[in-house]
């Protein structure tokens, strides 16, 4: 057993662990992010965070506005203005 400090614990259910919120938070880890698992020689596991946050919605914000819009009047089949 190694003398470093532990910083978080996680319990193994089937074949899944969850990651504890603390160190999801400070590696900025979220939906859709993947984890690549690497054992070291001495037995060490190591986890690099390859991080997802460029797909087709990975701008997009939302409408924040206060206006109700008719969406099938006012927009076509693919959510563009009508003119």
């Amino acid at each position: 057993m190694s003398s470093e400090s532990v910083d978080s614990e996680s319990k193994v259910s089937g074949n899944q662990a969850n990651i504890p919120a603390r160190i999801r938070q400070e590696l900025d880890i979220d939906d859709g992010d993947k984890l690549r698992w690497h054992i070291e020689d001495d037995g060490t596991l190591r986890v690099q965070v390859v991080q997802q946050r460029n797909g087709t919605f990975s701008n997009f914000n939302g409408y924040d506005g206060d206006q109700e819009t008719e969406v099938t009047t006012e927009h076509d089949t693919w959510g563009v203005d009508v003119e």
